[in-house]
Order: C-alpha cells, then structure tokens, then sequence
C-alpha cells in the first residue's frame, strides 16, 4: 500500500507540479496484482496534474483538483512547474528480466540462427550461454559495471525506470560474486531502482558438465550462502529447462533460497513443457518465459500468487513460431507481466514499448493489458508495488513522458522510441 508522506519529507524538499498533461495512464486501482478484466482498468486521464515532492506523490488527478492542494496553495512559490501538454504520461516501465552483465553481442550465434540451427543445436556447438562466459570470467568488476550502465541508461532512454538485473554469464564463485557487485556499482550510479538476482543456476557451466549435480552442491553450500551473507541480491533464479536444470535440481536451489532469505524466481517452460505445481509449491515471485504450459499449468498459475512474465522479445529474435499463451493465462484469472529479458543471445533489445508491440500483434494483448503487465504486474513480479508501477499518493514520483497523443500509439509506433524525458523519484534524468 503506498505510504503518506511525513512532513519532514513535505517540509524540505522543493516540489515539481506536472500540469496540463494531455493523457495521464495512472493504473491506479485496488491493491495485489491485476488479473483478468482488471488488467485493462489503467485509470487514463485527460487534463490531468501530478503534484510530487519529496520524490513521492502527493497529489493526482485532473488539473483543476490539484490545482486546490492545501500543500500547494502553502508552498506554490517554492514549485517548479511544467506544461505537460501535448504529453503522454504514464507510470515509469517496471522491467522484471534483464540479463545485462555480459560484454560482447553473441554475432556468431546470430549468424548460425540465421542460417537455420536450432537454440539447441547453437549450444550443443560451444556457443549460447557458455560462449559469453570466458569474457565475463576475464573482465574486471569497474568493466562489467561500465557494461551494465550502459544497459541501464538505454533502458532509461525507452521510458524503464525500475529494472530486475541478473548475473548468470560468469558461474563460478568468484566470477559470479563480481557481477553481482558490477550491478550493485552500476545502480549506484544510476538514479532509478536496480533489483539484482543471483542466477548462478543459468546452465551447468563447461567444467561441471558432466557432473551437474556437484556443481548444483557448490551453488547450495558455497556460493549461494555467500551472496546471501554479502547482501548482494534480493532474488534466486534457476534456469529450469533440458539441458540446464532439472525439475529436481530447482526446487534443490529454491529451497537453498529459501534458507537463506532469499526470494526466488524461475525460467521454466521455453523449450519445453515442466509441470508447474512442484516449483509454484515453493511460492516463486515470478515464472518466466512459460511458451510450454499445460492446461493445469495455466490453472496453477492463476490459483497462485505467481506472476506469469512473458518475454516475446526472445521468441522474436530465436524466430519461433509459437508465443507465449497470453490469452489463456489471462483469461484464466493468471497475473501476467511483461519484460525484455534483455541478454546477448535470444533478447538483445532493452524496449519495453518494442515488447509491448510484441505482445499486442504476436500475442492478442490488449493495449490496455500490456500496460498494465509492463507497469504495476511487473512491480508485483518485483515485490516492489508498494513503491512502483501506479502513479498514486505516496508511491515513488518514477513517470515516464511520451511525445504521442494517445496512449495506444506506443505498441503502435513499433521499432521507434517517442520518450522524450523520464523522472525518477521526483527527479529528471538526463537523456541522451
């Protein structure tokens, strides 16, 4: 539930009053994730004002109700105001699947996807997950941040100011702890919200190919509990597919998770089918990918309190012929987000509003459905939509500003970028 504001907040922080805008999409509504019908309530306004101070919301709704704010008729002198008309303002993007700790575009892969292999088949021949490994192990800590930074300022240029950002190309110790400190120096750097998760469990690496139960054991006993103790991620993610990770060898990790405080969430059914109910007993934040579900599975999910995150950008870019099933999960009562799963090898885009296009065209999202999944659901997938996802009273003053007229042209305008400032806890970030 978003927070009142105390009045040490109110009292020494300068104001910003956001007036005129030509459509505000709040997606304010009642609390937990939308589900269902709900996920296309996305509270557009016209005419509409946002009053912000101390980096939080103090006030939303048309112009001429903010406009009265006891707050601003005290201190109206101190705000510095600005016409939005001619604006589309929404919610900051809440991006729930990175994987930006990496150095060099897999070009090699690219060209053999190109040419007909298989993801299988590219693996299978040294390259995939493993080929970006040996870069990662040999990069230092102040060079992978550099790289992560990057990822992060282009995700800002697109309208994302809250992004889920995973290790998981270095997988051994000492290879993983450092991307995982390059995520922690590069949010520090950076002004919106970085979530990290230790995702050392993406693919057995080279040396414990043969042996993946031990390396399974070096993550559980070793590795995990020292991520844990050094306070260097919020979430666990295991990669849970033929050829990474067994269904037996997840749920071994998640409950290692779970030992160690730590939250969890999971890649499970891209290639091929998993049933669900064993890893949603474990109350993961979020499943994604999820192209291979069974009916039971889309029950589960939308039972459970489970986000589904779907990620079309990978099934564009690996040229499969079937999306995830958006539709039935939806329709089943499923919470459904969207993120980029931003990586060198099957989602190499950092846009969210490509992958709302995606969504609408490939998957029959609704606009209004996609919105709602890349804002508040993907905040729900984060565990941080108490702060971010809605623009509503006491929530974190993260928007995003659109040079469009209407909020239907973002997955219309596909390929392009219309977002011409984004602001971040009250405060305007450069652009680019």
């Amino acid at each position: 539930m978003a927070r009142a504001m105390s009045a040490e907040e109110t009292r020494h922080e300068p104001g910003v009053l956001l007036y005129r805008i030509s459509q505000l999409v709040t997606m304010r509504g009642e609390p937990g994730p939308r589900r269902g019908r709900q996920m296309r309530e996305i509270g557009v306004m016209g005419d509409a004002s946002v009053l912000i101070c101390g980096g939080l919301v103090l006030a939303v709704g048309k112009s001429r109700e903010v406009l009265r704010h006891p707050w601003l008729k005290e201190h109206r002198a101190e705000v510095i105001e600005l016409d939005c008309r001619g604006k589309l303002v929404l919610p900051g993007f809440v991006d729930s699947h990175t994987h930006p700790v990496f150095v060099a575009p897999r070009l090699i892969d690219f060209e053999k996807r190109i040419a007909g292999a298989s993801y299988e088949e590219i693996g299978a021949a040294g390259g995939g997950i493993c080929s970006s490994i040996e870069s990662v192990r040999r990069e230092s800590e102040v060079a992978l941040a550099d790289h992560v930074f990057s990822a992060l300022r282009q995700a800002q240029s697109q309208g994302t100011t809250t992004l889920e950002a995973k290790s998981g190309y270095g997988l051994d110790a000492a290879s993983e702890i450092k991307s995982l400190k390059a995520i922690r120096r590069a949010a520090e750097q950076w002004q919106g919200t970085v979530l990290t998760t230790f995702l050392g469990a993406h693919v057995p690496p080279p040396e414990f190919k043969q042996e993946p139960d031990k390396y399974v054991e070096l993550l559980c006993a070793e590795i995990l509990p020292n991520v844990a103790r050094q306070k260097l991620a919020r979430f666990v993610d295991v990669f849970c597919e033929h050829g990474a990770f067994t269904l037996e060898q997840t749920q071994r990790i998640l409950r290692a998770a779970q030992l160690h405080g730590l939250r969890s969430r999971v890649h499970v059914g891209q290639l091929t089918n998993t049933p669900l109910a064993a890893i949603l007993a474990l109350n993961p934040a979020s499943a994604d990918h999820l192209d291979c579900l069974e009916k039971a599975d889309v029950a589960a999910l939308a039972a459970g309190a489970t986000i589904a995150t779907l990620l079309p950008g990978a099934n564009y870019f690996l040229a499969t012929k079937k999306y995830p099933p958006a539709r039935k999960l939806i329709d089943a009562g499923a919470a459904v987000a969207l993120a980029t799963d931003y990586n060198p090898g099957t989602s190499p885009t950092i846009s969210m509003p490509m992958v709302l296009s995606l969504a609408c065209t490939q998957m029959r999202m609704t606009v209004e459905e996609s919105l709602t999944a890349a804002t508040i659901n993907g905040a729900h997938a984060l565990e941080v939509s108490e702060r971010k996802g809605s623009v509503e009273v006491g929530k974190d003053g993260d928007l995003a500003f659109f040079e469009v007229d209407d909020y239907r042209e973002l997955p219309y305008w596909f390929g392009g970028n219309h977002c011409v400032a984004v602001m971040m806890a009250g405060r305007f970030a450069d652009m680019f």
